[in-house]
């Protein structure tokens, strides 16, 4: 048995990572994965109910045909709070089974609190309890883990065990204990590539993934077929990690640099860059964006002009990839909403599209222009957040939506802040947007362009 610890119980996970091993299980393996929610927010009622089974539907074109596949999955033995059952989560450190543990707490999600206590567990980062967690398994005398990360950010494993041993150092724990997480741990860098949609919001969806499924699913989701998981390949990860296709494509590489990053700037980018833009014209979901004929050329006029070329030195492979990227952001099937895209825009905007502003910038010496507009479209959208009753609304020209992203950042806006000031924040950004030479200014100037009314596309 190979039992695998994940942090996270959203979507992605659900129709990405269980699904991989799932498929391993249905060819022979033995996987067994525990969930445990990350943070104290909401419940785990749904995976009770269902004992912890649950469908997804991949939906697509294949061959200029729909395609709607249905997959059981039994992968999940357990879904765990640990905020209610401690003693439940701190067993699986002691489990001699355990050898994987795989992540998703948002591109915000790694990070180092230097408040943060040992002794804590409610309020601390993911780093913080992952290293409460190691310690568990290390006083127990028991091997190391392979810590499998696929948070959106450049180098998210690397970037992961920096925090470890920060927090290591923090709370004053053993050398010894240091030496073990460095030498027997092994993290490993990871890209995924799935586009998910999640649980249905209409009706009408609701009722046929019913009728299709054969019964009622509160936890199905929504995905497309593609599937790609890039794995760092560290010690003997080829053990627990099988590469080739498995339900997604998986590839187990020393070099994973160019899959991340040609990932997170392409994809991820251009739909990060697309959806404020989107959101303030009107269109709900991304399929929508491309069948509208200037979101549509914006998005491509973005790629072309602003983040491809700094891809890599090999244009026409990305250029490639980018294709194949604007074929699955036209399935109607997913219905992807813009919406749920746009859960924690600001450190998206910062991790996806950024890199490709600065690269641009370094080149030509001013400011891309198609990044500037989605920026300013962005900073648009924050600027008309309300709190209402504890919820954040934005307030576009076709109505009112629930946003969502980190307090800080919501409170600031829906108290009147100002959208220059904030793009000097280094804690935010990692550095003084408006030092780029017209940024602030073209920004400033395009929020009351579109505020008067001007499609800036």
């Amino acid at each position: 048995m190979i039992k695998v610890l994940q942090f996270g119980e959203g979507n992605f996970l659900r129709t990405f990572v269980d699904h991989y091993f799932n498929t391993l299980n249905e060819e022979g393996g033995e996987y067994e994965v525990n969930i445990v929610k990350p943070i104290d927010f909401g419940t785990l009622e749904k995976f009770d109910k269902q004992n912890n089974v649950y469908h997804i539907v991949l939906r697509g074109v294949k061959e200029g045909k729909a395609v709607e596949d249905v997959y059981e999955i039994t992968s999940v033995k357990n879904a765990i709070d640990p905020f209610v059952d401690y003693d439940k989560y701190i067993a699986l450190a002691k489990d001699k089974d355990l050898k994987i543990v795989v992540s998703n707490t948002t591109e915000a999600g790694i990070c180092f609190n230097g408040a943060d206590k040992m002794d804590g567990f409610d309020g601390i980062t993911f780093p913080a309890k992952l290293t409460k967690f190691l310690f568990e398994r290390f006083s127990a005398g028991l091997d190391g883990l392979y810590m499998m990360p696929v948070e959106l950010i450049d180098n998210n494993a690397d970037e992961l065990i920096k925090c470890v041993l920060k927090y290591i150092e923090l709370w004053g724990l053993s050398a010894e204990f240091k030496k073990w997480v460095e030498e027997e741990n092994y993290f490993c860098n990871t890209l995924v590539d799935r586009i998910v949609s999640g649980y249905p919001r209409d009706e009408q969806t609701k009722a046929h993934l019913t009728e299709l499924i054969g019964a009622e699913d509160n936890l199905v989701s929504i995905g497309e077929p593609f599937g790609l998981w890039a794995v760092e390949d560290k010690g003997e990860i080829s053990k627990y990690i099988k590469d080739g296709f498995h339900g997604i494509d998986v590839v187990l590489t020393k070099n994973i640099k160019y899959y991340k990053k040609r990932k997170v700037r392409v994809l991820n980018g251009s739909h990060t860059n697309l959806v404020p833009a989107g959101l303030w014209l009107g269109a709900k979901t991304v399929d929508q964006c491309m069948s509208d004929a200037k979101l549509s050329a914006f998005l491509e006029n973005t790629l072309k002009e602003e983040i491809i070329p700094f891809v890599s030195d090999d244009i026409a492979a990305t250029t490639e990839f980018a294709n194949s990227v604007k074929e699955r952001f036209l399935n109607p099937y997913l219905n992807h909403q813009l919406i749920s895209i746009s859960l924690n825009s600001i450190s998206k905007w910062r991790a996806r599209d950024l890199p490709s502003f600065s690269d641009y910038y370094a080149k030509n010496g001013k400011i891309a222009k198609y990044l500037t507009i989605g920026f300013s479209y962005l900073m648009c959208l924050y600027t008309s957040l309300k709190e209402e009753d504890g919820k954040f609304y934005a307030y576009l020209p076709s109505g009112k939506v629930e946003y969502k992203d980190d307090l800080p950042y919501l409170k600031y806006f829906a108290e009147g802040g100002c959208p220059i000031e904030f793009m000097k924040d280094e804690a935010v950004w990692g550095e003084d947007l408006t030092k780029y030479e017209g940024f602030a200014k073209a920004v400033e100037e395009n929020i009351k362009a579109i505020k008067a009314g001007e499609n800036l596309l």
